[in-house]
């Protein structure tokens, strides 16, 4: 079989195998029911170093897991301060203080016009409890009663409604000569700012610690569960980053208590923690130059995922105030929006909460020039073509060496074949024979391949960003392609809406097998990809070779319509550049002849397999 044929259909078996291994490896995973009802554990760590609970035992979101297992909470019925931005809505709630109510206004579950808007934050006896709760410790003679809880019922000191421009303050008097404060603000996009005060008007110096918690009640209703995407903790110490998915929270090696596991991390200088999901997230960001502890947990049982940040133990003297302010981000991983948070914010790495993966190097810059693309062009779809032109345009000296390398191989398969002849079953001989052929003819057998590895990171690279990044989500293409980051809706079915009868519901049986127009395009772009070369002589290979297409076009048909759409215009620009260097080389390839032959199943003539024909 010649050289060409062979590497291709390798490759694509090698990517069949792949796929397949693991789709088994990491089947669909449906999420678990949320226990919404059950209780967090809430621990922080006192002026000796020993941990404590950071609320009473009758707390309720809250709730200390003692050594006989969690209690069930309820929902609890509390007055509200709203917030109101261009960007967010929802509450906070008076009773613990906690952001547990938050709705992203530019964002939509659906694209249907009554869609109601993506809701990040929920609170507990909700189904899908996620919250972000702060508060301080008590240490030194302080008791849990002497320090705000997930029960302390806060009063508006100030502010009616958090906006932009008008923060909250919320207090609460312990009645025993501490003042706590908490002062809430936000700005135009998704980060609020968390400030905490203690007035101490006793006459004895008191000791705390202040402290953020983000809680998360069982998996979240969007799991994608799929390998080439990061959900669950993401976490950045001293400019270090760490990406804990939710399986890997219930197996932290560290077991703190009896139903409890947890990981803890020094940062010293700078860092976050959080929540990620494909396009959210939910991070607790201190003061940078600010050192904490950072602990992931998990509540067994509860199936509760907590993540915190814990600040140093501070003395407040008798009529001092003592505050401690910290930001949480809450809403859409943009992209511009979260560099500027890196950038003018002095959030230290914060852009690699967005999932870049291992070849960070090449998806970050890809990512950006798809942002100018579309902010230029108006168009996802359109942009993703024009990236996906350029960057075969960068890569096409590679692609053009490695063709060349593989047509002087082609030109040797004669000298080849009579070798074989005369060596007979002797591999020995054959090898050394064809060894000593490259020699005199200076090729080298593996240049070819040397190109084709180089390119895999770069296009793996733009395949990722297509997939995670959130300026896909509900992008719209043309016509019926209304959202690229959603499988294609048109089908066979209903021959692609020119019947009234409605298409298959995606992601089921029906979809994968009555497969749209989108993957069709893409089986069409890879089969014409593969008649630029003769089939291969050997009928078996000839029939796996003519497959492949069409297997492919039912694998892929479930992706992001905007996947397909980089996959045709790739194989379609690949069509072009190598009909283009093959002509190039004297060699008009029969297109139209070697579909003529595959369509009436008639074995290639015997001249198919010999050098190009054609010369100049």
């Amino acid at each position: 079989m010649e050289d060409q044929n062979r590497n291709l259909i390798l490759a694509m078996a090698l990517s069949i195998g792949v796929i397949l291994i693991w789709s088994i490896l990491f089947p669909p995973e449906i999420p678990a029911e949320d226990p919404a009802a059950d209780p967090a554990v809430v621990l922080a760590v006192d002026e000796n170093g020993n941990e404590i609970a950071l609320t009473p035992p009758a707390a309720d979101a809250a709730t200390v897991a003692s050594t006989e297992g969690a209690q069930p909470v309820q929902a609890v019925e509390t007055a509200r301060v709203d917030i109101e931005t261009d960007a967010l809505s929802g509450s906070i709630a008076l009773t613990g203080g906690r952001l547990d109510d938050l709705l992203l206004r530019d964002y939509f579950e659906t694209l249907d016009d009554d869609s109601p808007n993506v809701r990040l934050l929920s609170p507990v006896g909700e189904s899908g409890a996620y919250y972000a709760l702060y508060g301080w410790s008590p240490a030194g003679d302080l008791a849990y009663e002497d320090v705000p809880g997930a029960e302390t019922p806060w009063e508006v000191e100030s502010g009616d409604v958090l906006t932009e421009a008008t923060p909250v303050t919320l207090v609460w008097d312990n009645g025993n000569g501490l003042i706590f404060r908490r002062t809430i603000e936000v700005d135009e996009h998704f980060l609020f700012t968390i400030t905490q005060s203690v007035e101490n008007t006793t006459d004895a110096e008191v000791r705390l610690a202040p402290y953020g918690i983000v809680a998360r009640h069982g998996l979240p209703d969007d799991l994608q569960n799929f390998f080439i995407l990061h959900e669950g903790v993401v976490q950045n110490s001293d400019g270090s980053l760490n990406e804990i998915d939710y399986d890997g929270v219930t197996e932290l090696d560290f077991v703190q208590r009896e139903g409890s596991r947890a990981e803890v991390t020094e940062v010293t200088e700078s860092g976050w923690i959080g929540f990620t999901d494909k396009y959210w997230m939910t991070t607790l960001v201190p003061g940078q130059n600010q050192p904490f502890t950072a602990v992931t947990r998990y509540v067994e049982g509860a199936e509760i995922y907590q993540t915190e940040t814990r600040l140093p133990t501070v003395s407040v003297a008798p009529g001092a105030i003592t505050e401690s302010s910290t930001q949480l981000f809450a809403g859409a991983k943009e992209w511009e929006t979260i560099r500027n948070y890196e950038n003018e914010e002095g959030i230290d790495g914060f852009l690699d909460s967005i999932d870049w993966g291992w070849f960070y190097f090449l998806t970050k810059p890809i990512f950006w020039l798809l942002h100018y693309l579309n902010a230029m062009i108006g168009n996802m779809g359109i942009a993703i073509i024009a990236l996906t032109i350029l960057i075969k345009a960068a890569l096409f000296p590679l692609a053009y060496k490695s063709y060349v390398s593989m047509a002087r191989m082609k030109e040797l398969q004669p000298k080849i074949e009579e070798l074989k002849e005369k060596v007979g079953e002797d591999k020995q001989k054959l090898q050394q024979g064809m060894m000593e052929l490259y020699k005199k003819e200076k090729v080298n057998p593996a240049a070819g391949c040397l190109p084709i590895l180089m390119q895999i990171p770069i296009f793996f690279s733009l395949y990722k960003v297509i997939f995670v990044t959130l300026e896909l989500r509900h992008a719209p293409f043309f016509g019926w392609l209304n959202d690229l980051s959603a499988p294609d809706t048109s089908s066979i079915i209903n021959l692609f809406g020119l019947l009234p009868n409605a298409a298959p519901e995606p992601g089921t049986i029906m979809a994968l097998i009555f497969i749209g127009i989108m993957p069709l395009l893409l089986g069409i772009s890879m089969w014409l990809q593969q008649k630029l070369n003769p089939a291969p002589t050997d009928a078996t290979q000839a029939m796996i070779f003519a497959y492949m297409p069409w297997v492919f076009m039912f694998m892929l048909g479930s992706f992001a319509s905007g996947l397909l759409v980089y996959w045709i215009t790739n194989n379609t620009i690949t069509f072009i550049q190598q009909y283009t260097i093959m002509r190039s080389h004297g060699h008009k390839p029969d297109v139209f002849g070697n579909i003529r032959r595959s369509l009436s199943r008639k074995k290639p003539a015997a001249n198919d397999a010999g050098p190009p024909s054609g010369r100049k």
